[in-house]
């Protein structure tokens, strides 16, 4: 057997310097492959058609893949007849190269065309680090060699080009190209077959594949005898199976492909679990039976992704908790609320609450815990805490809040139990940045909006809001209160508070000074934050404009049903 580095790979070194062996202590796919080939022993190589098995087959140990025609069009369930296009092989391809470390010989059947499909074919799979690809002397498109009989093949001088403009258009200098012979299985007899062998070696091809449907060796025995070692023979055993492998290496092959058992392998395993499910209506009896969930993980590099999670993903973000203050009668509702109180009125359907908490949910907040007062009982919803305020008819809303401090703990959110508004404005207040950061209409004067005698919590901040998508974020809080004038009034404080970890530890150490000093029982949330500004602590505004309301009497009951 005689060396295959030819003048022709010898000129295609010189003149694509670089490429190849650039890293000799890690040889490429096709290096190994090429090595395989000319290695003074018999190697093998087993089918392969999508990533699974590819990896199935580098698990096995063989040193080489071979990516079957048969099997990858099969496996889309498709004709061994180039109905899967050229692409679609190649994306069957990658995905195989990329799952596996061993080299790859893709079955490339014709070639797909002339000698300007070749190239580019070859200038692909060099590309995705396929090995080599073998193309055998046939017209386009192929019929599978074992179907019907004296097959029409390709002109010699043509297909001679196929193989030159492969050779020609390889980057990867150790890129091994076979080709394939038909002349045994299409009935042309064994000096057609030698004289193609010939000529397409004289072409640059790096190995001949004799193919022969017959059940015994015999013409491919004789054959590596004429041959006589001019070129690695490849041989795929598919018929003549029973031959002993000791006979391949004493005839001077270089190289076996078991070229579609997994497929088939597959699909009698396939066709028998099927079956059996469908009769037996049940997975209890084929369960043990069949690989397992994890062997499937663990096959495909589950846990590679879980490593890379933790170097490379920021720590999940722990969703905040939320406390709802939901103690108030609400006696401006009149008949309502006689019963039961402001947060359980419907709205469209549902009570007031729960469309506050499912907006709260939508937004990832799950730890809800609603500070209940009057008609306490009613307030029962699934998957919310619930504390009570049984002195809710004499204190005010930092009374509330004091009665659920054990949840101003880490990020937290304060919310009033008789708003409404949409999820995006939850969203932009979780995203801002700040230890205490309130939400503030900007829009608290347009007409329409409230009664015009109603007294509401007006914030002064230290910048109005500009309108602009390019606003500089949440703005310093200057004052909050009832009695800011309207000049002054950069908007009107909603009723929901966003806390960082130190906002909530800052926040529970407030209330506690306001028990010690007598001021916590009537204190409502503006005079919580007026006091945290007045011991240094930031208090910013999130700027909305519209899209929320509070609840406060009939008026309002009939925009919440508007704005659901």
């Amino acid at each position: 057997m005689t060396d295959r580095g030819s003048k022709r790979t010898a000129t295609a070194r010189a003149q694509r310097p670089g490429l190849g062996h650039a890293h000799e202590a890690e040889p490429s796919k096709a290096a190994r492959l090429r090595a395989e080939l000319f290695a003074p022993r018999l190697s093998f190589i087993m089918e392969a058609h999508n990533g699974l098995s590819a990896k199935i087959v580098e698990e096995a140990g063989f040193m080489g893949i071979w990516a079957s025609g048969l099997s990858m069009s099969a496996a889309l369930g498709v004709r061994d007849s180039n109905e899967a296009s050229w692409t679609q092989v190649l994306d069957q391809l990658e995905f195989m190269s990329d799952a596996t470390t061993v080299p790859i010989l893709v079955d490339g059947d014709t070639g797909y065309g002339n000698f300007n499909n070749v190239r580019r074919l070859v200038k692909k799979l060099c590309q995705r680090h396929i090995a080599g690809v073998c193309i055998e002397d046939k017209l386009f498109p192929k019929t599978n060699s074992f179907i019907g009989e004296a097959q029409p093949l390709a002109d010699i001088d043509e297909f001679c080009g196929r193989i030159k403009a492969g050779k020609d258009s390889q980057s990867d200098d150790d890129f091994v190209l076979v080709a394939r012979v038909e002349a045994l299985i299409s009935g042309w007899g064994m000096d057609e077959a030698l004289r193609r062998a010939e000529a397409y070696r004289q072409a640059g091809a790096d190995a001949v594949l004799i193919h022969s449907k017959k059940s015994t060796a015999d013409e491919i025995v004789a054959f590596s005898r004429e041959w006589a070692g001019r070129s690695p023979i490849v041989i795929v055993p598919t018929m003549y199976y029973r031959t002993p492998t000791a006979v391949f290496e004493n005839a001077g092959i270089g190289m076996v492909i078991w070229a579609n058992h997994n497929l088939r392998a597959a699909l009698s395993a396939m066709r028998a679990v099927s079956g059996r499910i469908m009769r037996e209506q049940s997975l209890a009896g084929i369960e043990h039976e069949i690989a397992s969930v994890k062997e499937v993980f663990e096959l495909v590099g589950q846990q590679e992704l879980i490593q890379a999670e933790s170097r490379y993903l920021a720590p999940p973000r722990v969703a905040p908790r939320a406390v709802v203050l939901a103690a108030t009668q609400g006696a401006k509702l009149g008949p309502l609320t006689a019963t039961r109180p402001k947060c359980m009125i419907d709205v469209r359907g549902q009570p007031l609450l729960r469309r506050l908490i499912s907006t709260l949910n939508e937004c990832g907040v799950r730890d809800i815990t609603v500070v209940r007062g009057f008609r306490k009982e009613t307030v029962d919803l699934a998957n919310v805490k619930a504390v009570d305020n049984d002195r809710h008819a004499e204190t005010g809303e930092v009374a509330s809040l004091a009665c659920a401090a054990g949840a101003l703990d880490g990020e937290c959110l304060i919310s009033y139990g008789d708003i409404l508004f949409r999820p995006y404005i939850l969203d932009d207040l979780l995203s801002a940045e700040g230890d205490v950061v309130v939400v503030a209409d900007a829009r608290w004067e347009s007409p329409g909006h409230r009664a015009p005698d109603r007294a509401i919590d007006r914030v002064k901040c230290a910048r109005p809001f500009t309108g602009s998508y390019l606003d500089e974020g949440p703005a310093p809080l200057v004052a909050i209160s009832t009695e800011i004038p309207a000049p002054e009034t950069h908007g009107e404080f909603i009723g929901l508070i966003k806390l960082s970890e130190r906002g909530s530890s800052e926040v529970a150490a407030e209330i506690a000074r306001m028990h010690a000093d007598g001021s916590r029982e009537t204190a409502d949330l503006p005079e919580l934050l007026t006091r945290l500004m007045a011991r240094g602590v930031a208090v910013s505004v999130l700027y909305i404009t519209g899209h929320w309301l509070d609840v406060d009497d009939a008026f309002d009951l009939a925009k919440a049903r508007n704005l659901i």
